[in-house]
């Protein structure tokens, strides 16, 4: 017999035309594929760097302090594209980039995807939301990594303007700071959206993370086009 919390989650669930939602994640980048599951609005592909990437991010933030660039760009010109804007240094960045570009449209059966590299001394994002794409890639290649909430212990009625401008921790949208779960730096994450059909009332509830004084994040996004 169900208790009373799980009986509410399962109204909830019934209600919004959604199945239990969940994370998918390994060490192996086949693990994204996931992301087609029903069930599964996050992928986790949980990677190390290099030590060359290590370096080579490290060095670009020391010459590109304020670096932000979107571009659009295809498997075929992302790396000789990414590596002009870098004025063809960084190889192993540049390289890095690429990659995922290429992954990303083999995934999603894209020609094209939106990318966006940005350095950051602040939260881009601070309150937790939903993003309106069907599917967004997001990595952090230099600090705290994005911050997320499993989709059954979020009260989806305390999201945006409903929060009545309460911050998250007082809104009631989670009920513990243990519910908050955070990327790691370096992993590829892919975060499914409100526009990816089937999951209208299911996007992963996520945010920017808080930076200490003088912190600064690198972080790449590729979008649908």
């Amino acid at each position: 017999m169900m208790n009373e919390k799980n009986f509410t989650l399962a109204e909830k669930w019934a209600q919004e035309g959604n199945m239990f939602r969940h994370m998918s994640q390994d060490k192996q980048p086949t693990v994204l594929s996931d992301i087609y599951q029903a069930e599964t609005n996050i992928a986790i592909w949980r990677r190390e760097k290099s030590d060359t990437l290590e370096y080579s991010v490290k060095e670009f933030l020391s010459l590109n302090p304020t670096f932000k660039k979107e571009m659009i760009l295809t498997p075929q010109d992302a790396f000789a594209r990414v590596s002009e804007s870098f004025a063809n240094k960084m190889t192993e960045l540049s390289e890095d980039i690429a990659e995922l570009v290429d992954m990303f449209c083999y995934l999603f059966e894209l020609k094209e995807v939106g990318m966006r590299l940005k350095v950051l001394d602040k939260a881009m994002c601070p309150k937790f939301h939903v993003d309106k794409v069907p599917c967004r890639l997001v990595t952090t290649y230099q600090g705290m990594a994005t911050e997320w909430l499993p989709h059954d212990l979020v009260d989806q009625t305390k999201l945006g303007w409903d929060c009545n401008g309460l911050p998250d921790c007082e809104s009631g949208l989670y009920q513990s700071e243990s519910d908050i779960q955070q990327l790691d730096c370096g992993d590829v994450a892919l975060i499914k959206g409100t526009r990816w059909e089937g999951n209208e009332n299911a996007g992963l509830v996520h945010r920017s993370p808080e930076l200490i004084t003088n912190e600064k994040r690198l972080v790449l996004t590729l979008d649908f086009m």
